[in-house]
C-alpha cells in the first residue's frame, strides 16, 4: 500500500520509490508468473520458444513500468496530445508499410520487435481524452459542439483500425471512448442515440464490411456444432479442454488437449483454456480473482486522485484492461464469438504486454502524484 506525504512539498526520488504501489506490482508479477508457467507447459515442459522470451520481455517492461510511475503525472499530462498525434501517425503508416500476418495488416517490423500501433493507440487515446475532460464541466458535456472533439479522437483511430482489419480492437476502443464520456458526464440520450445508430448499422457492417472469416466466426458462435472440424474446431476443442479439467485439473504438464495439439493457439488466445485444463476450476477462479483484485486496486487509486486527469486516466485504463480479460475468457468459454484478443500479462506477445505495462505505469504515476496540481488549460 502506498504511503502519503505532505501535498505541499515535492517528493524526492526516494520518497517516490517508497510510495510505489507495491501491492499492485505484486499482483502484476503474480499474474505474469502464471503466464510463464502456462507458456512453459504449452511447450511441453520447455522454456523455448515462448516462456524464456516472455520472461525477458516482462523483466524489461517491469522496469519500464516503474520508470513511468516515477515520472511526474504533470509530464504525462503535457504530452498527452503529442502522444495521440504520434499514435495516429503510426496507424497511418501501418496502412502503407505495415506487415501482413494472418490476413491482417497490423504490425510495423522494427527488426528486434514487431509493434502493433493499435495497442499503443488505445493508451494514447485514453490519455488525450483524460486531458480533454480534465477541464470539462457538466455544462460543457451538454453541448454537442464540445463533444465533437472527443468523438473525433475516438472515431478517427477506430476507422483506421477497422481498415487493418481489426474489429475486436476497434470495438474495445469504442467502449473505452464511451466509458470516458460516461465518466465525464455525457447525457444519457447520447448513449441511446449511439446504441440506436449501431443497431441500424449492423446489417450494413455485415454485408459490406465484414470479411467471410469474420462472418463465419459469428455463425460458428451461434452454432459451433455445425462444423466441428472446420470453423467450429477452435471453440469446440476449447470447451472440451475446459470440461476435462474438472474441479482441480489434470495436473501440471498433464493437459491432453494442449499436449496432443488439439487446442489451437494455446500460447496466445487460448492460454486460459490451457491453464484451466491443468489446474481446473479452482485454478481458473484463482486467476480471475487476481484480475479482480487488480481492478479493485485501480478503482481505489482512481478515487484517491485529487485531479480529474488522474481519475479519468486510471478509470479508462482499468476499463481497457478489464475488457481484454473479459473478452478473452468469455471467448474461450464460447460465450462470445472468437476474436484475436490476448489475456493480459498471460498470453504470449510483445506489444500487448508492453501496452499493458505502460498502462500500469501511468496508473501508478497517477497514484504517486495524486495530489499534484495540474494546470487548467
Amino acid at each position: 500500500m502506498a504511503l502519503s506525504f505532505d501535498i505541499h512539498t515535492e517528493q524526492t526520488l526516494a520518497q517516490k520509490i517508497i510510495n510505489l504501489n507495491w501491492g499492485l506490482m505484486a499482483l502484476i508479477f503474480l499474474i505474469a508468473a502464471i503466464g510463464f508457467v502456462a507458456l512453459y507447459s504449452a511447450a511441453a515442459g520447455h522454456f523455448e520458444p515462448w516462456a524464456s522470451k516472455q520472461i525477458v520481455r516482462f523483466a524489461i517492461f517491469f522496469v519500464m513500468m516503474a520508470g513511468i510511475a516515477l515520472i511526474d503525472i504533470r509530464f504525462w499530462y503535457k504530452i498527452s496530445y503529442p502522444l495521440f498525434g504520434i499514435g495516429f501517425i503510426l496507424l497511418v503508416i501501418v496502412e502503407f508499410m505495415g506487415q501482413i500476418g494472418m490476413g491482417a495488416q497490423r504490425w510495423i517490423n522494427l527488426g528486434f520487435i514487431q509493434i502493433q500501433p493499435s495497442e499503443l493507440m488505445k493508451i494514447a487515446t485514453l490519455m488525450a481524452l483524460a486531458r480533454y475532460f480534465h477541464t470539462s464541466t457538466l455544462e460543457d458535456m451538454r453541448r454537442l459542439s464540445y463533444l465533437l472533439v472527443p468523438a473525433l479522437m475516438v472515431l478517427l483511430p477506430v476507422g483506421l483500425v477497422l481498415l487493418q482489419p481489426n474489429l475486436g480492437t476497434a470495438m474495445i476502443m469504442m467502449v473505452n471512448g464511451a466509458t470516458m464520456l460516461f465518466i465525464a458526464g455525457a447525457p444519457v440520450w447520447l448513449y441511446l442515440l449511439g446504441l440506436a445508430s449501431l443497431t441500424a448499422l449492423v446489417p450494413l457492417v455485415w454485408h459490406f464490411y465484414m470479411h467471410d472469416y469474420q462472418k463465419q466466426r459469428v455463425l460458428t458462435f451461434l452454432n459451433p456444432e455445425s462444423d466441428p472440424l472446420g470453423s467450429g474446431y477452435h471453440i469446440t476443442q476449447s470447451k472440451i479442454a475446459l470440461g476435462s479439467g474438472g474441479i482441480d485439473g489434470r495436473g501440471f504438464l498433464q493437459g491432453t488437449q494442449s499436449k496432443l495439439n488439439f487446442l489451437p493457439e494455446k500460447q496466445t488466445d487460448f492460454i486460459f483454456t490451457l491453464w484451466a485444463e491443468e489446474w481446473g476450476l479452482l485454478g481458473g477462479v484463482f486467476l480471475l480473482l487476481l484480475f479482480g483484485l487488480v481492478f479493485l486496486y485501480c478503482g481505489w487509486i482512481a478515487f484517491r486522485c485529487r485531479h480529474a486527469y488522474g481519475r479519468f486516466l486510471v478509470f479508462g485504463l482499468m476499463v481497457n484492461f478489464s475488457l481484454y480479460m473479459f473478452i478473452n475468457v468469455a471467448m474461450v468459454m464460447g460465450l462470445i464469438p472468437v476474436v484475436g484478443i490476448p489475456l493480459p500479462l498471460v498470453s504470449y506477445g510483445g506489444t500487448a504486454m508492453m501496452a499493458c505495462m505502460i498502462g500500469f505505469g501511468l496508473i501508478m504515476s497517477a497514484s504517486i502524484h495524486r495530489d499534484s496540481k495540474l494546470a487548467k488549460f
